[in-house]
């Protein structure tokens, strides 16, 4: 189940919120400029599906988000899958990092964890199945995927060499709950 837990940057054992309602997620992240989004598959998608067929699943949803937002590529990113190839290495996105475009995410399957650092809150939102999150440009954040890491995502761009990771040097990730499997 996707949620949402708000923490104060002082308190990182005890979120002031924690939502679990798609409508509630969605409401709190858009006041901070996040998008939280729903997409369903067009075709159903079986285990050890090619990359063209997750896309194709979803390119009603791709076409328009990127007419929408300018974005010109696309990939499918994955790990403990059939596309182990395209893993990203866990250990780099758990210190926080922003990026000078928006960071889009939808998970076909599994989940991850991002945590947005927004003023004096962190918003962990735990991303699972069928979730579509945009990070916006500028926003410090980093990556769990977990201890056993599982998960397809597609992942959206502005630019076609993809997107580049600036470390803030903060250390406030490690002062965060990680995403338990």
């Amino acid at each position: 189940m996707s949620s949402l837990s708000v923490y104060h940057v002082s308190s990182p054992d005890m979120p002031n919120k924690v939502l679990t309602h798609f409508e509630d997620i969605a409401a709190t992240l858009a006041e901070q400029g996040v998008r939280f989004d729903r997409w369903e598959a067009a075709a159903k998608i079986q285990p050890g599906a090619s990359e063209e067929d997750i896309l194709a699943a979803y390119q009603a949803q791709i076409d328009a988000l990127m007419t929408e937002r300018g974005y010109v590529a696309v990939d499918v990113v994955s790990a403990g899958s059939a596309h182990t190839e395209q893993v990203e290495p866990q250990a780099e996105w758990l210190d926080e990092y922003r990026h000078g475009q928006d960071e889009v995410r939808f998970f076909v399957s599994g989940r991850g964890l991002f945590n947005l650092h927004l003023g004096d809150y962190v918003y962990a939102v735990l991303c699972e199945r069928n979730d579509l999150i945009t990070v916006p440009a500028g926003t410090p954040h980093w990556f769990d995927r977990g201890e056993r890491p599982y998960f397809v995502s597609i992942r959206l761009s502005g630019d076609p060499q993809g997107v580049a990771a600036e470390f803030t040097g903060d250390d406030i990730a490690r002062r965060f709950p990680r995403l338990e499997d």
